[in-house]
C-alpha cells in the first residue's frame, strides 16, 4: 500500500510539473475579434481558452543543418497544384504568382521528413500570401494534385491580422493554430515588411512550433494526422505576388 501510495504521489506531481511547464492562453485579443469571428466555426478551429503558447527560445540554427537549395537550380524540388512560376537567380530562389492560375508548391523531391528543425529566410518583391508547408502530402482528384497539410503562414506584407507563423490546414479544413491571442501581441509584431524574414519550424514527435524572426509564435499539438511528408514553397493565387527565399535548410532530429 505504501509503495502504491508513493507511485500515486509522484504521478500527480509529474502531472502538475507538465501542466505548470506547459503554457496555456485563452483570450482573444479585441482587435482581433473581428478574424475571430470569422474563422472559428472553421474545422481545424481551436477553442482559445486550449490553445497553447510557445515560450521557447528559437532553436540553435548553426549545426547539424543540411542545405534544401543548391543556389543553382530546382534539382530536387517539383512544382506541385497550379502554375506559377519557381526560378534561381542570384543563387536565390524567387516565385511568382501567375494570375488566373492556382496555389503552387514548390514541393522537396524527398518526402518523408518527420522529425525536423526547418529555416528559411524569405522577404517579397511583391506582396502576396505564402508560406511553407510541411509534413505535406498530395491527393489526385478531377482537377489535378492538390497539395495538403500543415503550412506555416506567411501572409504578406499588407493587411491588418498579422498572421504569419500561424498554423494553417491547407485544403484540410482551415487554420490549426490562429495568431489571434491576447498573448500574440508580440508574434504578430514581428514580421519585417520590408525585409528579410527567417521562418523557422520545429517538428518533434506531434509538437511543433514555430517563430519568426526569433520571436515565438505557434504551439501546435498534431493528432497524428501529419506524422511526415514533404516541405513545399507556396505562392499563392491571385492577381500578383513574388516571394524571394535563400537559406533554404533543416536538421533532421532522431
Amino acid at each position: 500500500m505504501k509503495n502504491n501510495y508513493k507511485i500515486t504521489v509522484c504521478t500527480l506531481l509529474a502531472s502538475t510539473f507538465l501542466t505548470l511547464c506547459v503554457a496555456i492562453a485563452g483570450t482573444v485579443d479585441s482587435s482581433q475579434s473581428a478574424w475571430h469571428t470569422k474563422y472559428k466555426t472553421q474545422d481545424n478551429a481551436p477553442d482559445p481558452a486550449e490553445m497553447l503558447l510557445n515560450t521557447d527560445d528559437e532553436p540553435e540554427l548553426r549545426e547539424g543543418f543540411v542545405s534544401l537549395f543548391n543556389g543553382k537550380d530546382l534539382t530536387g524540388w517539383t512544382p506541385k497544384g497550379g502554375e506559377c512560376k519557381f526560378e534561381v537567380s542570384d543563387e536565390m530562389l524567387v516565385g511568382t504568382c501567375v494570375p488566373g492560375t492556382g496555389s503552387t508548391y514548390l514541393c522537396t523531391d524527398k518526402a518523408d521528413y518527420k522529425n525536423f528543425i526547418f529555416t528559411c529566410d524569405m522577404r517579397w518583391e511583391v506582396d502576396g500570401n505564402s508560406g511553407v508547408m510541411f509534413r505535406a502530402k498530395t491527393k489526385a482528384g478531377k482537377k489535378g494534385v492538390t497539395v495538403f497539410g500543415p503550412q506555416a503562414e506567411m501572409e504578406g506584407i499588407t493587411g491588418d491580422r498579422y498572421w504569419s507563423g500561424g498554423i494553417y490546414g491547407q485544403s484540410c479544413g482551415g487554420y490549426f493554430y490562429p495568431v489571434w491571442l491576447k498573448e500574440h501581441a508580440a508574434a504578430r509584431k514581428a514580421l519585417d515588411r520590408k525585409g528579410w524574414n527567417r521562418l523557422t519550424i520545429s517538428a518533434k514527435g506531434n509538437v511543433v512550433k514555430t517563430w519568426i524572426n526569433g520571436v515565438p509564435v505557434a504551439h501546435w499539438v498534431d493528432q497524428d494526422e501529419y506524422p511526415e511528408g514533404f516541405f513545399g514553397l507556396q505562392i499563392h493565387k491571385g492577381s500578383k505576388g513574388q516571394v524571394i527565399w535563400k537559406n533554404i535548410r533543416v536538421k533532421e532530429l532522431p
